[in-house]
């Protein structure tokens, strides 16, 4: 069942979602606004593929398992929660389900900017940065991806990402405006700012690249150039969404603004600011 959406406002958009009878919609906590009151909201540790009480599948399988079952899947739910906490991301979701008769739900992005719903149909999933999850069909499914090795100890914001699998709608969330790119349009590759990044396909190649070599030109692009020493990279054919406003550019203005500027004119790699 296609999930019925409307994305409304301009410079803090939120998503109304329409609920038939019995449907039912999850976020992430903290990403819901308002509902009404034919519409229950439960809130759970686990996904909606997260075993019991965690989704439509969930509760079958642990009648079926007897107490072995349901052990296995409270101990998935507790490697679920695990994963986010290590991941910095939220506990817990919301889940809202209409019950007599059609329903409404509001939800949003924390952070100025637009939000976008993605249309899973089963063959591709897609990665987002972390936080940019608001909401999605029981049908889609939340994981978290690790960016190991090399790419994810260098690409900052890029270490932790969003996973979404299966079928169905799935509402993202980004500071600023979003501009779509398909890398093989720009010769296959494309290199963006590592905060930059909001969502791509799977298929897309993320990589992490150090912004010019060992030389005095590396050496000014990373002390004054604001990028630290790295690049992303996203490589091959596909959709990439990406975002004007970083959440580190956004907290320098506002420490700027309070006159706790402590940056100065290298930025980058002598940024002194809190992380």
């Amino acid at each position: 069942m296609t999930l019925q959406q409307e994305i409304v406002g301009n410079a803090m958009q939120m998503a109304v979602v329409s609920l038939s009878p019995g449907q039912t919609v999850y976020c992430e906590a903290g990403k819901f606004l308002f509902k009404t009151t034919n519409v229950t909201m439960e809130t759970r540790l686990s996904g909606p593929s997260g075993g019991a009480g965690g989704g439509p599948q969930g509760g079958a399988a642990g009648a079926g398992g007897g107490m072995g079952g349901m052990l296995r899947q409270a101990m998935g739910t507790a490697m679920q929660a695990g994963q986010r906490a290590l991941a910095g991301e939220s506990l817990a979701f919301q889940y809202f389900t209409s019950t007599g008769g059609e329903g409404t739900v509001g939800f949003a992005g924390v952070l100025p900017g637009e939000m976008r719903a993605l249309e899973l149909d089963g063959t591709r999933a897609w990665f987002a940065e972390k936080d940019a999850f608001v909401a999605a069909e029981s049908s889609v499914q939340f994981g978290i991806a690790f960016q190991g090795g090399k790419t994810g100890r260098s690409g900052g914001e890029g270490f932790v990402l969003e996973k979404f699998t299966g079928r169905g709608t799935v509402i993202i969330a980004g500071a600023g405006n979003f501009i779509d790119l398909d890398p093989a349009e720009f010769g296959g590759r494309i290199e963006v700012d590592t905060g930059c990044v909001v969502a791509f396909e799977e298929g897309i190649r993320y990589g992490i690249q150090r912004v010019g070599g060992l030389n005095r030109q590396g050496l000014m692009n990373a002390v004054f150039g604001g990028e630290g020493l790295s690049l992303a990279t996203l490589e091959g054919s596909g959709r990439v969404i990406l975002q004007s406003l970083t959440i580190e550019s956004l907290a320098n203005a506002l420490r700027k603004a309070q006159g706790g500027d402590k940056q100065g004119p290298t930025g980058g790699l002598f940024s002194t600011n809190a992380g």
